[in-house]
């Protein structure tokens, strides 16, 4: 959580000082470009505060109302972003794009429009060398794409990703800009405005596919999961697992539910023991499962009633 709010921080102050240049570097110049590219930061630095947000309500303790904590309100609010980058970032850019093609207009002294993007391109470039050296301290030697896919803290990624497609959304306005103010073709400059909407469209996207997969209830890997099964399977009270049911209630908070088939001589005290040893190896093994739901099955389970008890700690 620290490391993805030092990428949010630097992404939020690099973002609001952006805006502000933007726009008034676009009013000043008539550029649609120049003025999706100070939407873009807006909706960034919105962005910022709703992960901050969603951070911050994510630690919340467990109570009454919610027994095993706040964390999905990360997953929540990071869908949220999600839509936002898609509507207020991508549709609009393409829409104001659109009517600049229809309706060109004539680019004043590109100076100030120049200056704004140089200086933009250092801001966003410094806060996107923070998100990815933040992002590469989590990824355990995996590839970039597949840390990202398998990572469970959106917070990281979105940051990462908004960062990549500032960058790239920067360096498309300036080549349209650079073409549209030496050819003396200005509608070029709203068709670079379609083009960082498109971006931000295909970035919301996968930000949403990532964040609806963990708002749903995405559990532990298959990889996980069987290893999990040979540490259970191995106990020896265990016959075996009849199944494995995981789901991720923040990044580092994993609900697990497991029904086993115990050895049928077992009583009800040894029956508890054995639960409590499980308990503790699995929560051992991995520090990021937190809740343990073992179901018994057996026939001396099923004779005493005990199948129908759910152990919960």
């Amino acid at each position: 959580m620290a490391r993805a709010n030092n990428s949010i921080y630097s992404a939020l102050a690099a973002n609001l000082l952006i805006a502000v240049t933007k726009f008034i570097a676009g009013a000043f110049t008539n550029s649609s470009s120049m003025i999706a590219e100070g939407i873009h930061s807006t909706v960034d630095t919105s962005n910022q505060l709703l992960l901050l947000y969603g951070l911050k309500r994510s630690v919340k303790p467990p109570d009454k109302s919610r027994p095993f904590g706040y964390g999905k309100e990360l997953y929540f609010w990071s869908f949220i972003v999600s839509i936002m980058i898609f509507g207020l970032g991508g549709v609009v850019s393409i829409s104001q794009g659109i009517a600049h093609i229809r309706h060109p207009e004539v680019l004043g002294n590109p100076t100030w429009n120049y200056i704004v993007l140089g200086l933009s391109f250092i801001f966003e470039g410094a806060s996107l060398i923070i998100a990815m050296k933040e992002f590469n301290k989590t990824r355990k030697g995996l590839p970039w794409w597949k840390a990202i896919i398998k990572s469970k803290d959106p917070s990281g990624f979105l940051v990462l990703f908004e960062d990549g497609a500032a960058v790239l959304g920067l360096l498309i306005v300036f080549i349209f800009m650079v073409l549209s103010h030496n050819l003396n073709l200005p509608f070029l400059d709203g068709l670079a405005s379609v083009l960082v909407g498109t971006l931000l469209i295909f970035v919301s996207f996968i930000l949403a596919r990532e964040s609806s997969s963990l708002l749903m209830g995405e559990g532990l890997t298959s990889e996980t999961q069987q290893k999990i099964k040979d540490l259970v399977e191995n106990d020896q009270d265990v016959i075996t697992v009849t199944s494995i049911l995981s789901q991720y209630q923040s990044p580092k908070e994993v609900l697990l539910v497991l029904i086993l088939t115990f050895k049928a001589e077992l009583n009800t005290t040894d029956l508890t023991n054995a639960i409590d040893r499980l308990r503790d190896k699995i929560k051992s093994e991995y520090n990021v499962i937190k809740f343990v739901i073992i179901q018994p099955q057996s026939a001396d389970v099923a004779e005493n009633d005990f199948s129908k008890d759910i152990y919960l700690e």
